[in-house]
């Protein structure tokens, strides 16, 4: 893997990356790192929620070396029993097309582990469809588990 020098800034989500935050929310349910698409609010709810504080969720926006966004990163935090501690899952990474295969994905992630650094485990998933990412997660030390999950949605209380 060809890794480039990229100079990024890392920083937590603001109210000015509404439109960024949405619109690559819906392009991520559109790639091979998910087999299925959102309803439209879903990405608005997630970020009004952020916006107002939630000790649930977080999200760290990754920009270019020109300011603009080009990466996120929306974390659900919750407390695990079977790994004795704070569990953050890496809900979603989306990394801007033009951007990948430049270390942002992995930068991204070494940044949850800093400001994350007391969790007892860090979680995600990837479809097998999502080759690419499987095996940047492979390398930086993530293991497979033997679990099939399953889900049970409901209807959203408005």
């Amino acid at each position: 893997m060809t890794r480039f020098k990229v100079s990024m800034h890392i920083r937590s989500i603001e109210a000015a990356d509404r439109d960024f935050f949405i619109d690559r929310c819906h392009a991520f349910y559109k790639t091979p790192a998910c087999n299925h698409e959102i309803p439209c609010q879903n990405a608005e709810r997630t970020f009004e929620l952020l916006m107002h504080g939630t000790p649930y969720a977080d999200c760290l926006i990754a920009e270019d070396e020109d300011g603009t966004p080009c990466a996120y990163c929306l974390l659900a935090l919750t407390w695990s029993n079977e790994a004795g501690g704070l569990c953050v899952w890496l809900e979603e990474l989306m990394v801007d097309d033009e951007q990948r295969g430049k270390g942002i994905g992995s930068r991204i992630i070494a940044a949850v582990h800093e400001k994350y650094n007391t969790a007892a485990r860090y979680r995600l998933e990837v479809t097998p469809e999502n080759v690419r990412a499987a095996a940047l997660y492979h390398v930086l030390g993530f293991e497979d588990l033997p679990y099939n999950q399953l889900i049970l949605d409901t209807p959203p209380l408005d």
